[in-house]
């Protein structure tokens, strides 16, 4: 792999399965996500499955099977989104029993701007990535491998062609990208793609109607902050009352939205920890006065309708 590539990431992996067990409140993104990506890279998965339950392959199995493998991961900043996608494949090579690969595309991808660099460098990228898959197509349909194309901040690289003022280049790299979409569904090879974007108004629509699905994430609701409260928390003694009190403390406030997933786990509970270390033990008033003093990320605005 050349450097339109950032370092992969061999699944299964102790601390993918770590990260993976942490995400707390996307439950149904994770589901729907891991059977998708289950399915994709093992296609002959469902064949087995429509023979065992309806002894035959249905026809709806083509319309499945002719998907384009891309799955578009959508929401404000901090809602999970890559953490998901950078820890899945975890889940997926254990169920599917078969080693699984990311390759995380590189934002270097678009180039300098020099004419032809860009569509080059996206044109390089899903070549090398299809060369790695055919490697792991076993001759029975049945994947020996699987690997996952990971492509963040994605609108950086699959902005809207509708856009006046986009330059000829960029439209050259989108039309470079959806051509290596619509190879990959024609090959029917075990691989994936996953696009992360907070700004999922400025995927170009071609690129959106060819995703096999668009997961949406959202900031967690009062129940979904209790839960990642209460399992950071855990053993720190607060009641039920007291993790009320600060899941209110981390909900909209008057010129702010609710906590995102990180602002919890990345800010809230490590400044909780770093405030009684080293020679006091976690104090609830402390806590709550740290929740009130944390400021939420700000919304995230697309300035692109949907």
């Amino acid at each position: 792999m050349t450097d339109v590539f950032e370092a992969s990431i061999e699944y299964p992996d102790p601390d993918a399965r770590k990260r993976l067990a942490q995400l707390t409140g996307i439950d149904d993104q994770r589901t729907r996500l891991e059977k998708g990506l289950m399915l994709t890279l093992d296609r002959a998965a469902i064949e087995r499955w429509s023979t065992q339950h309806h002894k035959q392959v249905l026809p709806l199995i083509a319309h499945f099977q002719a998907r384009p493998p891309l799955f578009l991961l959508a929401g404000d900043v901090g809602t999970g989104k890559t953490a998901l996608a950078e820890s899945i494949g975890d889940a997926v090579a254990r169920s599917a029993n078969i080693p699984v690969t990311l390759h995380r595309l590189s934002l270097g991808s678009r180039g300098s701007g020099l004419v032809g660099e860009m569509t080059q460098l996206v044109t390089t990228a899903f070549d090398q990535f299809v060369e790695a898959a055919r490697k792991s197509s076993g001759k029975t349909g049945q994947a020996k491998a699987g690997h996952i194309l990971l492509i963040d901040e994605a609108d950086a690289l699959a902005q809207s062609r509708e856009t006046q003022q986009m330059h000829h280049e960029d439209r050259a790299g989108v039309n470079a990208l959806i051509r290596g979409i619509n190879e990959l569904a024609e090959a029917r090879l075990p691989v994936a793609v996953i696009m992360c974007t907070n700004r999922v108004g400025a995927i170009d629509p071609a690129v959106r109607r060819r995703a096999a699905e668009i997961l949406r994430f959202g900031r967690p609701t009062t129940e979904q902050r209790l839960a990642v409260l209460r399992k950071g928390l855990e053993g720190v003694g607060f009641d039920e009352k007291q993790l009320a009190a600060l899941v209110d403390a981390t909900g909209a406030r008057k010129s702010e939205p609710g906590f995102t997933y990180s602002d919890l786990t990345q800010r809230l509970l490590p400044s909780i920890a770093l405030d009684a270390f080293p020679n006091t033990p976690i104090r609830f008033d402390r806590a709550l006065a740290i929740a009130k003093a944390t400021n939420a990320s700000p919304q995230f605005n697309e300035g692109t309708g949907d």
